[in-house]
Formats: structure tokens, sequence, C-alpha cells
């Protein structure tokens, strides 16, 4: 040992230590755990571990299992976690040498973790071989601080997995790709998250994937491209600055995000974007009380972040060298390029730096991810000596200087001048609201603005303010409405929108509908951002205006616009539904609207998640139809109970679900395609069942003051409409066995037990799985499909001008019957099949069980996605005949019927 290195071991040995154990209690706790670990760390003192140590200490150990790998990476972690804070502790170390080395640990740990999981699932299942015929690697993209190479000592890591293509895996336990790499990201995940005995090396965070917590782990680069154009939201754009592949491929994954990321124009849009993240953000941090936080607190380090990336996005699609991972090299080059001043740099630099200094000091005590100022004296006694004060007061007034300054400057960046009083524009729009401008001023200003159709727009202006529903409004709700609508305008007018006419019209039916109620007006007014939102929701298409027209009770949840950025609760939401329904336990009538309005609220709720971009047609079909079954549920519990008061023991009754509903494909307005069944032998019971399913079908269908629960159609029972309302489990069981046509066996295919007597379901489903894996004779099978298919066809009228999505051939029919093909016809040899996880899900199934080549497999998929999410579009728009131009499907109509022809010999 060199004498400058005793000389610091004797001076830290000659304090007992006591310093450092009394600021980290945490590293006390390790070391008396572990005292060769102490002994290790004091001779390791006198420099930082370098990523090549990291690496040989790693390749130095015996690993030969996944067990002695995680074990190695924690001792490793907790050899370099030690190694910084008593480097930083005792002045040895400067920020940028903490910050760099937590990143070097992640990505060393990151890097062996995939390597040897990688090497062990490849042994089982071979490479991953693309449809190019090369081998696959993972991508590993370090989002947040680990991409900016910025990551605190007990920071989370954020990660995004991609791989650039489908295919399969070359040996005979061959797996899909995706399948391969699913495994690979868990067993990574696992391998840093997990906490042993020896604790944990990383937190790894994947909500920044692609639909977040809903999302598939791991995607390809195709999946993830599509994403990014039809699904990326600003606050995205925001996470991407950071965004560095950490391992893997990088050219063709940096092409697909960067045009996401960065415009090829001043993007000045990124203002109003972050703008609204911040209020995000500022509304959380008062919703949980953590003012004190100095991450998102006030002056905290979240807004430097902001005021880098702020600039970084507007200008970044033009000039290349702002796109920078790491914050200080970004602020340094806005002054060098005069976006920021001299001052604004150094006073935000030195803010930074004190910031994340304090923020180390507070994880150093305990080893957790915090940025909460202590409240004990303790605590603050520990944050004054590891930031080498005198007193909390010194601390705590330059810890204010600092953020301060922070918010000055902030403030300087994302001032709002479009919504103050004096903003010209506004001015103006109110001068055009109160008559004040000429007819041709008022028709140019419009055009300005935006609108296409000027004086048509002017003229219902006009005519608004001149109609008796105006005219007629109290004093005060007249001023608010004169005080909304110039907002509205010049809101309609700031979005990008090519239809600004239409959606200006549809946000003045909505306040016709509303106006007489003040407390609407008020609120509107008082709400900017509730406001926003029905805007957003006005733009999005005349569905969702009707709908809040017929449900204006629903205006009331744009109070709190927290759940339109969430995915529903169902938890909760049957709790307040039980809650509801007791309330009004004898009035029925109440009932039926309590739980109408219910489903409007949440159908609501949905449709705003949607429009505000945070979810994927398949995830909200998957939440409807969530709604629907716990609706279904209920509506049986209410049903019984009102009937047969005396009876104790529940219905032995199931209701099943078929179509869309039973494959979790529905979409706003879906009726249910449901079938009754029951399982009671006793005398009268069937009479008492048939009653029972009438009473029902009447709960759902009424009409009440606040519309229908839902349409219900039960075509699908055994015998049709000629058959029973309500069929007994055996008379069910026997039907489909002995006397169903194919095509009900076809539909039997997406059919799943949805709400009522479990034990009932459970035999249903033994039923299901008998009908599908039944032995068929493959040619019959065909001509059964095929004539089924020709006999819907012939009802069918073709329009040459305009693609049927749903009728036409290459449609979404042709892609369901060929799902439903390949369950009867292989079910029998492969009961995977018979899992009813929708057509994707099967299709990747299929391409998987290797029935169907990935690439066909991928087509269809494609073609059923885009088919879906332009039939929901349409439903918005309130075009329900389901048709669409030739040109926004493409190709691929004439993929899936070649698909067809291949499989069908047709």
């Amino acid at each position: 040992m060199s004498t400058s290195n005793q000389s610091l071991l004797n001076q830290l040995l000659s304090r007992d230590l006591a310093y450092t154990y009394h600021c980290s209690p945490f590293i006390k706790r390790l070391f008396e755990a572990d005292k060769a670990l102490e002994q290790f760390s004091l001779q390791h003192i006198s420099h930082p571990f370098s990523r090549q140590e990291m690496e040989s200490w790693l390749d130095s150990r015996r690993i030969s299992d996944e067990i002695s790998l995680n074990k190695s990476l924690r001792i490793l972690r907790q050899q370099v976690i030690a190694n910084i804070i008593l480097r930083d502790l005792n002045k040895l170390a400067d920020l940028d040498e903490v910050l760099k080395s937590v990143t070097a640990l992640a990505e060393i740990t990151l890097i062996h973790a995939h390597q040897f999981h990688f090497n062990a699932l490849k042994s089982i299942h071979g490479a991953p071989i693309g449809l190019t015929g090369e081998e696959q690697l993972l991508s590993i993209v370090g989002m947040g601080k680990l991409g900016g190479e910025e990551l605190n000592v007990s920071s989370d890591i954020d990660l995004i997995f991609a791989y650039p293509e489908e295919g399969d895996t070359e040996s005979k336990e061959s797996i899909s790709n995706q399948s391969f790499f699913i495994k690979l990201c868990k067993k990574i995940i696992s391998s840093l998250n997990d906490v042993t005995e020896d604790g944990f090396v990383f937190r790894v965070d994947m909500q920044l994937r692609p639909f977040g917590s809903e999302g598939q782990i791991v995607c390809s680069y195709q999946m993830l491209e599509d994403y990014y154009q039809k699904y990326g939201r600003e606050w995205e754009r925001y996470a991407w600055v950071k965004g560095r592949v950490i391992l893997g491929p990088q050219i063709e994954l940096t092409k697909i995000i960067e045009p996401f990321v960065y415009r090829k124009y001043l993007d000045y849009g990124a203002l109003n974007s972050m703008r609204d993240l911040k209020t995000q953000i500022q509304n959380d941090v008062n919703k949980k009380g953590i003012q004190e936080n100095i991450k998102v607190g006030r002056g905290g380090i979240r807004k430097i972040e902001f005021i880098a990336q702020v600039y970084q996005l507007i200008r970044g699609g033009q000039d290349k060298t702002l796109r920078l991972k790491s914050l200080l090299p970004a602020l340094a080059l806005l002054e060098t390029k005069n976006l920021l001043s001299k001052n604004g740099v150094k006073s935000l630099t030195e803010a930074y730096k004190f910031l994340r200094n304090l923020e180390h000091r507070l994880q150093y005590m305990e080893d957790m991810q915090t940025q909460e100022l202590p409240k004990t004296d303790e605590g603050k006694l520990r944050v004054v000596q590891s930031m080498h004060y005198q007193d909390w007061n010194m601390f705590y007034q330059d810890l204010e200087i600092h953020r301060a300054n922070v918010e000055f400057y902030f403030d300087e960046v994302f001032k709002e001048t479009i919504k103050d009083e004096d903003s010209p524009q506004l001015n103006l729009t109110k001068v055009l609201w109160n008559s004040a401008l000429t007819l041709e001023d008022a028709y140019k200003y419009l055009e300005e603005l935006g609108f296409k159709l000027p004086d048509e727009t002017y003229q219902i202006l006009q005519g608004l303010k001149g109609s008796s529903r105006y005219l007629h409004l109290p004093e005060v709700s007249r001023q608010r409405f004169d005080l909304l609508m110039p907002l509205i305008i010049h809101e309609v007018s700031s979005a990008s929108d090519p239809n600004l006419d239409s959606t200006l019209i549809r946000i003045i039916s909505i306040l016709e509908s509303i106006c007489r109620r003040a407390s609407y007006l008020a609120m509107l007014t008082e709400n900017p951002s509730a406001l926003k939102i029905l805007i957003k929701l006005s733009k999005a298409g005349p569905w969702l205006t009707q709908y809040l027209i017929q449900h204006p009770i629903l205006i009331d949840e744009l109070l709190d616009i927290n759940h339109f950025y969430s995915k529903p609760d169902f938890v909760a939401i049957k709790e307040k539904l039980h809650k509801d329904l007791l309330e009004a336990k004898d009035d029925i009538e109440q009932q039926m609207n309590i739980m109408r309005n219910i489903k409007h609220a949440n159908i609501f709720k949905l449709a705003a998640l949607e429009v505000i971009g945070d979810v994927s047609v398949e995830n909200l079909s998957d939440y409807l139809t969530e709604l629907a079954d716990l609706l279904i549920g209920e509506t049986l519990l209410l049903v019984w109970r009102h009937m047969y008061p005396e009876q104790n023991d529940p219905p032995k009754f199931a209701v099943i679900a078929y179509g869309k509903f039973g494959g979790k494909e529905m979409s706003y307005t879906s009726d249910l395609d449901i079938v009754f069944i029951y399982d009671d032998k006793r005398d009268g019971m069937a009479e008492k069942y048939a009653r029972f399913a009438q009473r029902i079908n009447s709960w759902l269908n009424t009409y009440t003051s606040s519309g229908v629960l839902y349409e219900i159609d039960l075509a699908l029972r055994p015998d049709g409409a000629s058959g029973l309302l309500v069929s007994s489990i055996d008379a069910f069981k026997d039907y489909q066995s002995k006397r169903a046509w194919t095509w009900e066996h076809q539909a039997i295919t997406r059919a799943r037990f949805c709400a009522g007597d479990e034990s009932i379901g459970k035999q249903f489903e033994k039923a299901r799985l008998d009908i599908l894996e039944m032995q068929r004779d493959i040619k019959q099978l065909k001509i059964d499909v095929l004539d089924m298919r020709e006999k819907m066809l012939e009802k069918h009228k073709v329009d040459h001008e305009l693609f049927d999505l749903k009728q036409d051939r290459g449609g979404i029919i042709d892609i369901e019957f060929i799902v439903q093909y390949f369950i009867l016809a292989f079910g029998s040899s492969n009961k995977a099949l018979t899992q009813n996880i929708g057509n994707i899900g099967l299709l990747n199934l299929f391409s998987e069980q290797n029935l169907m080549g990935a690439l066909t497999a991928k087509k269809l998929i494609s073609a059923y996605r885009l088919y879906r999410e332009l039939q929901h579009q349409l439903g918005l728009e309130t075009k329900l005949d389901g048709k669409i131009k030739y040109s926004e499907v493409v190709d691929h109509p004439a993929e899936v019927v070649s698909i067809w022809k291949s499989i069908f010999n047709s």
C-alpha cells in the first residue's frame, strides 16, 4: 500500500469511521455484517472502481449457474456502492465520479446478466433467427438517468428492450423470437431486480416501454416503429431525449426513434407539451404533499432537466449537436448557442450539482431511492454534516437560493404569454365574439386562425349569440359564456387539427346542451385543463360529442383529469357501484340508472384515455369487456334478489359471452352476444330460470332516463331464435356435440364464461374444449367454412368505391374465419390452440406452433390490427357502415385474400 493510501486508511481508522457511519447508517450495517467487505473497501478507498476493474472482478468469479451469477452481481454492487459512499463522504470523489461509477456498474451488470442468460436460453432453444436468416440480438436501451449516464446510488434503472426481426429459434425446442426474447428479458430483470439474501443490484422500471405496464416486455423494431407512429405521446418524446442503446444493434433503432423525438422543423409545440407535463407533475406533488422533494418539488432537479430538454426538443430536429444525453453538457451547449444566458447556465449548473450531491447524501443514509428532506432532527443533522455545513439554517438558506434560481429561469423559459389577459390574439378573439369586427375582418381573422370555412363558422357564432338559448341565460351564466367562447375559439385554433370548423361546431353543440347548468359553465371557465380535455374529446369525432350531449352528467368527470391518464381501477368501480346500489336498494329504477350512469362514466373515461393517447385498441377492448363482465355479474345478483328475495342460495345459472364480447374485442357501441345456461335438476327450475333470463334481458335492454345498459343479442343460443331462451348445461352439451352446425363450432372458439355460477362456467369450458378438440375431416371442414363464408357474401352488397372492413373479401371476417378454421382443424392435436386469447394472440400462437409461417401470421396480424383501429376510428366519427377508402387499407385486403386462397385452395 502506498504511503498516501496508508495515511488515508489510518485517518479513517483513527476516527473509527464515526463520521461515515453517522452520515450513512446503511454502510455501518453493511460493514458490521461483513468485516471482509469493510477491510476491502478501506484498502480500495484511494481510487474509484474503474469499468475494467468491475469487469475483471466478475470475470474472475466462477459463475456456473443463475444463483452464482446473481450472488456475484450483488457482491459487486456492495463493493462499488461502499467505495462510492466512502470516497464521496470523505471528499475524495466529485459528482461526476459518482454518476459515472454508478452508471458503469449498471451497464456492466446488465451486460453480464444478458450474456449469461442469452447463452443459457440459446443452448435450450437455439439462436433466434430473423426473417433475413441472420441471428437476432437484443437491444437494451437505457432511459432516464441511465441513458444520460447520471445514475444516483439508489436509482431505479429505466429500460426498454427490442429486437430487430420476428422469426423463430433454430433447434428441436424452437420457439418464436418474441418468446425467446421475452424469456431473456425476464431473466435479466430478475437477476438485477430480485431481492435475495445479498440484496439487489438495481430496481428495474419498465414503465417507459410501449403501452407501459400493459405492453409486451420486449417488441420487434417493426412493432416499436408502429407504436411510436400511431400511439407515441409527447411525454415519450421527452423521455427518449435521454434514451441510449447500452447493448446490441443501435443504428436501425436510432433511425426509428429519432424522427419520433426530433421534428424536422422548429417544434415550439414542445413548450406546451412540457407545460402540460409540468402541470401533471405539480398536481401529483400537491396531491402527495411532497413540496420539499428536491427532485419534483419547487426549484427541483426535474425543472432543470425540463429547461434543457425543451430546447433539445424544439431545435434538435434541425441541430443534431443538441441531441446530447447528459444534462450538464447540454446546458453548456445552450450557452454556446446563445439559447440560455451565461448567468442562467452558471446558476442552473451550480443548482444541479448542489441538488444532486444532496440527493446522494439523502440516499446514502438508508440506500433508498428518496429525494425527500428529512423531518427528524437526527436526519437533518446527518444532512448538515454530510453537506459540510455548520447548522440546518445555513444549509437550508443555500438550498432556497438554488431553488429560487431554478424557479426564476424555469418561469422565464415556460412563461405562458398566450394566456395573459393582454395577449393580442386572445383580445382579438374577444372582439370577434363580441361582433365588433367588420364582416370582412371577421372572415379574414378566422381564416388566419386556420378555419377553412370562415364565413360559415362566423355565421354559426353569430347564430349562437342570437339564439334564444343564449339570450335567455341568466346574466351570470351569460357573462361566463362570454368569457368561455373566446377561450374556446382560441384553444380550438391552437390545436393541430385539420378540421377546426367541425371541432368548434361540436363544442358549441355541447355548450348549448349544458349552458342552462350554471355550474358547468363555471367549471369550464375556472378549469382550463378541463376545457382542453373537452376540446380534445370534441376533436376526436361526433360520437363522443353526442355521448356527452346525451349524458351531460359526464361533464362532472372533467373535474378530476387525473383518471384520464391512468387505466381504470375495476376494484374501485365495483366498490362504488355496491355502495350506490345499497343506498337505492328499494328503488329498482334508480338502481337501473345507477348501473347505466356507472357504465357511461367509465366509457367516457376510457374514451378520454384513448383520445389523450394512453391506451391501445386492444387494451381498450379489454377494459370495455371487463366493465361489461362486471355489470352483467351485478345484474344477475340484483335481478335474482328482486325476483326471489326469500332465496338465500345464488342461482345455478351462468352467462356465456360470444362474439366480440366473448373474444374481448368490444368497442364503445358493441352489443352483447350472450347465451344463458343453468344446471339445476329440481322440479320447476327450468321455468324459473326462463323467467329469470327474460328479466335479465329486460333489465339490460330497458330504456330508462339514463338510457340502456346494453343491447343484447341471444341469436347464438342452441337452435337460434326458435330455441329456448335458457338451456340446461346437459342440453347445451348434447346440442353442440350432435346437432350444431360447423359455424356454431366456429362461434364457440371465442365463447367464454363471463358471469354467474363458476361451476357451470367450468362445465361450459370443458364442453367447449371437448368440441374444439374433436377430430375433424379437414376436407369437409374446409367445405363447411367456405360454404358459410359464401352465404354471408351472397347477402353482402359490394361497394367498389369503398372497402367494408368487416364484410368484404380480405376483411375482418376472412381473418376470423381463418383463425377459427385453424382451431377446429388442429385443436385435436394441439390443445394450446383452444385458448380464448383473441385473434392476434392466436395468430401469434399458430406461428409459434409452426402451423403458420411467421410472415403469414405477421401479415394477418398487421391487417387485423389496422382494421380494428380503423373500425374504432369510424365509430368515433359515427360512420357506422364500417366502410373506408381503399387507400387507407393499402395492400392488406389483397394479402389476406391471397393467404385465404393458399389455405382453402379457393
